[in-house]
Order: structure tokens, then C-alpha cells, then sequence
């Protein structure tokens, strides 16, 4: 299994893509590091690809893609994806598609997460996204979602006794991990998926009234709404031996990295693998949230793109902060697709 055999199922996502037939196949090559694997990771808000081949006891990323397509725009109160944003996706993917093929990729697995597990239309979203694109999409669960995550990113946790947390703000949902870390690969020690992303979160609350206390008002809101959703999983805590830590994956953490930082544009080499204080975190944090939307839209590394949805992150990640009392919070910009990676490498399919 994992061996990018051209016979083999393509039941859960992963399958060879663009291989000839067998009689028209070329000898496999003599060395395997010549191979190149691919993971995609369509969420609520961003459609993202990672291309790499193996080096050494990792990989090298041989291309990437990253697009906002916000798939799940108005999801939350029609119950499916809007003919607007299957199109963006679609567009988006189209251009996954042609890297594909370009760089003659072996082994690809593609996933979709929160929007399309909570859309009517989304199994019907899929199969248009294969007869258009050749892409065969795998909608994950909550729980392999936050696997995927922490195998493609703790490698960043800081060192220490104890459990850490390793979290994922999304589009439309965000998974809490609480995690081992005292093996190679960190053991789950318990696990929460809250229905809270930064799309999601932004529909529900709607727009702040007029002044600071509209805007106070609002953050306060989402604010509650998370801490809420975070119940279950905050009863379950126990509380942290040794010094606790955190590591965060997502746009949300790294936009906000970046802002710390006072980027003039996002610079991957400088943010991943960031420590940050948790207490710099909150101030930006409640600086974008004290801000208008025409502000925030000015702020580097945000920009109009972001500029709405980024407040629903800064309080995701506030109420992460409270849940778990870390002095530091490390940064990832890597998560589910180099976790899907390490995996389809690995000659793990699922």
C-alpha cells in the first residue's frame, strides 16, 4: 500500500495522477529521491498545494500554490456553497491541476475540511471538482484534520516536560490537540474540533456598530461564542504539568507573527518556526480588534484580503491563549499538507 501502484483504489483521496497505462509505462526509476509527491488541502478560506520530492528524513519542496478562495463564504446561514465560490475554487484547483501534471507527480492525496463536510451540495461539489480538474477530492473528518496538522508541524514545538497544544484556526472550524511530545512523533492525548473558523465566526457575529464600542462590543461576542465552544474540551484539561506550550498552524498565527514583527510583506523563512510571547500576541491582537475595517485593510501582511476576517482570528486565538496559560506561542506556517506528505512518503495512503 503507498507504493503508487496505477491499480490502486482511489477510494479515500489518494491516487497516482496522470500515470499511463501499465503497458506504456516507464521502468520505475532507479532512485526513489527522483519521485515527486503532492498534497493538497482545500479548507474554508484557502485552496493550498505542496509539491516535494524526498531528501534525506524529509522532503524538498519542488512548487507551491496558495489562493484565497473562501469557499465557504455564506455557508453559515444558506447551508451551501454559493455558485460564486465553487467557481473561485474551481478556478483555483484548474491551476493545482496544471502543476500536477507539469511536475509529472507520482503520489497525490487531496483533502477538503469543514466547509465541505457542513455543505449540502458538497459531495456534489467533489464530483464536479474531478470531471473538471482530474483532481480527486477526500472530505477528512475533524479528527484526521488535526492529525494531519500535527504531524506536519511538531517538529516546531518547543522542547519541555509535559503535554503541549498544537491548534489550527481555519476557515470554518479550529482543532485543539493536546499532545505527547516525549516520543518522535507526539502521541493524542485528547482532541477538539470547535465549529469556529474565521469565515464561520465573521458570518455569525456580522458587523460591528458604529464606534469603538461597536467594535468592542463585537469582539466580545466572538470572544464568547469560542470560549463556549471550547467548553467540552476545557472541562477535559487537566492542569499543565511543567511549563506549558503552545504551537499554532494557520493563516491566523502567521499573519499575526507577521504583524508582530512589522513586516513590510510575509516572509515564510522569518515566521516559520517563530517564538513569540503569548503577551505580544494579545496586544496585536487587541489592536487589530480596536481597529476599522478600512484600518486593518492598511496594516502590512493583512491587507484588504484579510482585513475582514482577521478579528475573528485574533479572538480564536485569544481565547486559545486563556484556555492554556503558555508564556510562549510557537508559530507554523505548515500543517496538513506536510503532514499528508510525511505520510504518502512514508507509504501510508490514509
Amino acid at each position: 500500500m503507498g507504493d503508487g501502484s496505477a491499480n490502486m483504489p482511489r477510494a479515500g483521496g489518494s491516487e497516482p495522477f496522470g500515470m499511463p497505462p501499465p503497458q506504456e509505462r516507464q521502468p520505475r526509476a532507479r532512485w526513489p529521491e527522483s519521485r515527486h509527491y503532492a498534497a493538497l488541502d482545500l479548507g474554508t478560506n484557502n485552496c493550498r498545494l505542496l509539491i516535494a520530492r524526498p531528501q534525506g528524513g524529509g522532503f524538498a519542496v519542488v512548487d507551491a500554490f496558495s489562493r484565497i478562495v473562501r469557499l465557504g463564504e455564506g455557508l453559515a446561514t444558506s447551508g451551501r456553497l454559493s455558485d460564486a465560490a465553487i467557481e473561485r475554487t474551481l478556478a483555483a484547483l484548474k491551476v493545482c491541476a496544471e502543476k500536477l501534471k507539469r511536475r509529472n507527480v507520482t503520489l497525490a492525496r487531496s483533502v477538503a475540511t469543514e466547509a465541505c463536510r457542513q455543505a449540502s451540495n458538497g459531495a456534489e461539489f467533489i464530483e464536479r471538482v474531478y470531471r473538471e480538474t482530474g483532481i480527486a477530492l477526500d472530505i477528512i473528518t475533524a479528527e484526521e484534520e488535526a492529525r494531519l496538522a500535527v504531524l506536519g508541524c511538531h517538529a516546531l514545538l518547543e522542547p519541555g516536560d509535559g503535554p503541549a497544544i498544537v491548534f489550527d484556526i481555519g476557515g470554518g472550524s479550529t482543532e485543539l490537540v493536546l499532545v505527547d511530545s516525549q516520543v518522535p512523533v507526539p502521541r493524542i492525548l485528547d482532541w477538539h474540533s470547535a465549529p469556529w473558523g474565521v469565515v464561520s465566526l465573521t458570518e455569525a457575529v456580522g458587523e460591528a456598530a458604529p464606534g469603538a464600542h461597536g467594535l468592542a462590543d463585537l469582539y466580545a461576542d466572538m470572544c464568547a461564542r469560542v470560549k463556549a465552544s471550547f467548553a467540552p474540551f476545557a472541562d477535559r484539561l487537566q492542569p499543565p504539568v511543567g511549563t506549558p506550550r503552545l504551537l499554532g498552524t494557520s493563516g491566523t498565527v502567521t499573519t499575526l507573527a507577521s504583524v508582530h514583527l512589522g513586516l513590510a510583506a510575509y516572509d515564510r523563512s522569518a515566521v516559520d518556526g517563530l517564538i513569540v510571547p503569548t503577551q505580544a500576541m494579545r496586544e496585536v491582537s487587541t489592536r487589530l480588534a480596536g481597529m476599522t475595517l478600512a484600518e486593518r485593510g492598511q496594516v502590512p501582511c493583512i491587507g484588504s484580503e484579510r482585513a475582514d476576517l482577521v478579528v475573528a482570528g485574533c479572538a480564536i486565538l485569544e481565547t486559545i491563549l486563556d484556555l492554556w496559560p503558555a508564556q510562549r506561542l510557537g508559530i507554523a506556517d505548515r500543517g496538513i499538507r506536510e503532514g499528508i506528505l510525511r505520510r504518502l512518503m512514508n507509504g501510508r495512503m490514509l
